[in-house]
């Protein structure tokens, strides 16, 4: 299992060059699809919490899937899984563009990184849209889109902070439909 471990946060660290989120979609095909360690749900609940946390989001989540799965040893190794692949590509990619800093091809792959680490999280995005249709419906998912969109983008509110209050106001009404629906069992 610690090999395991290792070699499937080494891979999305490996593999996702471009920044933490670019890694989060190779993380989620190794954790969910690739292992089955825990499902969707349980992976875009981490990823809501690693994104309310200050520092880097793969560590964050390596780090309590590692602890989930195989307690300090099991964080340690996926820790260590996750940042040494970077350390390793920082120091030899970044000793080798600079010295080629100046040619097109060095620019052309720089520039390359962003479209294709957008179209890896729209990916990613979609597929919790859909497992939120599956929960809430289409009215309801649409309104938390737009109304996270226009909290974040217009107003200017952090996303850690429209998370919360999302997450707040998803247990606020789950626990008043509990009451609910107790109150209708005892009733009967």
């Amino acid at each position: 299992m610690h090999k395991d471990l290792f070699m499937a946060f080494f891979r999305a660290g490996m593999l996702g060059y471009g920044g933490g989120l670019s890694a989060i979609p190779l993380m989620q095909k190794e954790v969910v699809e690739r292992y089955q360690w825990m499902d969707d749900d349980e992976f875009s609940d981490i990823l809501a919490l690693a994104n309310t946390l200050p520092g880097p989001i793969n560590t964050k989540m390596s780090g309590y899937i590692g602890w989930r799965l195989k307690g300090f040893w099991g964080m340690l190794n996926c820790i260590i899984a996750t940042v040494a692949p970077t350390a390793f590509l920082i120091i030899l990619l970044l000793t080798t563009l600079n010295a080629y800093k100046d040619k097109p091809w060095v620019q052309g792959m720089s520039k390359g990184v962003l479209p294709i680490a957008g179209v890896m999280i729209g990916v990613l995005a979609w597929d919790f849209i859909k497992k939120s249709k599956l929960l809430m419906g289409w009215n309801m998912t649409i309104v938390y889109l737009v109304l996270s969109f226009l909290l974040i983008e217009l107003v200017g509110i952090h996303p850690a902070i429209v998370i919360i209050a999302l997450i707040l106001y998803a247990l606020l009404f789950k626990s008043k439909e509990e009451r609910q629906q107790k109150q209708k069992q005892e009733g009967e």
